[in-house]
């Protein structure tokens, strides 16, 4: 059987491509892992969007100035202009977003945004909500535990997709359409925000087909996630809890972000990352964000997960300081598409989300755009491949199937290596000696015996280290440190 879609991932942007296609389309769905194991289903701060036409010059032009102007404008614009109508067509299919008193859409504000335009659910949490409403509205067939090892392109036709059913054994599924949701890339970095599934995977495979990979070194660090956890997937402390009265001090209770920007804790992510990262080497002091604007009654009902989460760490709210630093957060690189969602180069496969990069957000993502960036791109994706029709001759992929190993017994001692050498020499700041060892590294585990998963991670390494060297000036999220 040959299926009209196959869609790699169950994200915001892999489920509403679902929930746009025809339910008289054969499309199967591959899910990692758990369908809420995905960033989506973590995302706390909510959804940016134009509040009415008159804001999105502003929108535009706060997503251009987080992105240090390096983002492509037409892909802003285009992002900004349909976010009206993309969050307007949620709502009438039945999407609940948080009121305020007089009944209205209840939009607050975050770093870097000029006005209030960030829509949440349930509080804080946002993506929550969106998942559970998407998955409710998926009307095709999902496949969980399902991970991607291989792409079937020939002559730049995507003819399907290769998977692994368990440890051992691999199915091959035909479509006329394939879009890549997948996601991003945190599990390669030692600590993140990320979902366990997002390992970078899919970034692996493009690079081995040399398709086109852009941007790769720009990564995002969230400034404020819970330290002293044991795990790898660290709490997240969201942007909206400053954006509505916490703050950031030292030991001493100092607002020291004021001495790195004006806005303080408001600057962009890229700025506030950095400072924190620097004024805690500089001083050896710890950090924390403070609550202490907030009444407690208030903060429960505004942030209900948020408070909950961080009671079960033993910290009482809003009266505790609670230990924060920088983790990895959001890949702004990735598969190379145009304003289409169409992967250069290709006839018919495509990429959304996080794992795309539209040019969208340019050097570093202007907070709450995310969501609104995995809405916007799955619409038109799911309107270009209505529009093109394109169907796949299966015969003509005559190019034999490999059967992979998953993992091997090597594997786990690279894995470590590879997310401490990524956490320690491609995160917040960067040198070039170090990058290019850590590089040679890379290549000198690329050729051993390792499993057809971490080789994929490898890969995706080598080409964040490559373009992270190719840059030689600091740009937004990328910051190279001059000898």
């Amino acid at each position: 059987m040959i299926y009209d879609y196959v869609i790699i991932g169950s994200g915001i942007a892999g489920l509403n491509a679902a929930r746009l296609i025809p339910k008289d389309k054969r499309v199967l769905i591959l899910c990692k892992m758990s369908t809420w194991n995905c960033n989506t289903f973590w995302a706390q701060g909510g959804i940016a969007s134009a509040v009415d036409e008159s804001d999105i010059p502003t929108h535009i032009q706060d997503t251009l100035t987080a992105g240090v102007n390096y983002n492509d404008k037409k892909a802003v614009e285009l992002l900004s202009k349909k976010s009206i109508s993309t969050i307007k067509n949620l709502i009438d299919a039945g999407m609940k977003f948080d009121l305020n008193e007089n009944g209205e859409l209840a939009y607050t504000k975050e770093a870097a945004h000029s006005r209030n335009r960030i829509l949440h659910a349930d509080g804080d949490a946002t993506g929550r909500m969106m998942h559970i409403f998407l998955l409710e509205h998926c009307p095709h067939e999902i496949v969980t535990q399902a991970v991607v090892c291989d792409l079937l392109i020939k002559d730049d036709i995507c003819y399907g997709v290769q998977y692994f059913t368990n440890e051992t054994n691999q199915k091959v599924v035909y479509a006329h359409n394939t879009i890549i949701a997948s996601g991003g890339v945190g599990s390669i970095y030692r600590y993140h925000t990320n979902s366990t599934a997002n390992a970078g995977e899919v970034q692996g495979i493009i690079a081995e087909k040399n398709l086109p990979l852009k941007d790769m070194e720009m990564m995002q660090f969230h400034p404020t996630v819970v330290k002293g956890t044991s795990f790898a997937r660290k709490p997240l402390l969201s942007e909206a809890l400053r954006g509505e009265g916490a703050f950031i001090v030292d030991d001493n209770g100092y607002r020291f972000l004021f001495d790195y920007h004006e806005d303080g804790e408001l600057a962009p992510r890229d700025v506030v990352s950095r400072s924190i990262f620097d004024y805690h080497k500089k001083t050896g002091l710890g950090i924390y964000l403070s609550f202490e604007t907030f009444e407690k009654k208030a903060f429960k009902k505004r942030f209900p997960n948020i408070y909950s989460n961080l009671k079960d760490l033993g910290y009482e709210l809003p009266f505790e300081r609670v230990p924060i630093s920088p983790a990895f957060h959001y890949s702004m690189g990735g598969v190379e598409t145009s304003l289409d969602a169409k992967v250069k180069g290709m006839k018919n496969l495509y990429a959304i989300g996080e794992v795309a990069c539209t040019g969208v957000h340019g050097a570093n993502r202007l907070a709450s755009n995310s969501l609104l960036e995995g809405l916007v791109f799955s619409e038109i994706a799911v309107e270009e491949t209505l529009k093109n029709n394109f169907k796949i001759i299966k015969e003509n992929y005559d190019k034999p199937i490999i059967n992979y190993i998953r993992n091997k017994e090597i594997d786990k001692d690279i894995k470590d290596n590879l997310r401490e050498i990524m956490w320690t020499h491609a995160a917040i700041v960067r040198e070039s000696d170090n990058l290019e060892k850590s590089l040679e590294i890379i290549k000198t585990y690329l050729k051993k015996d390792v499993g057809r998963l971490l080789f994929l991670r490898l890969l995706t390494a080598k080409s964040i280290l490559q373009s992270a060297l190719g840059r030689k000036k600091s740009l937004g999220a990328h910051f190279i440190k001059e000898n």
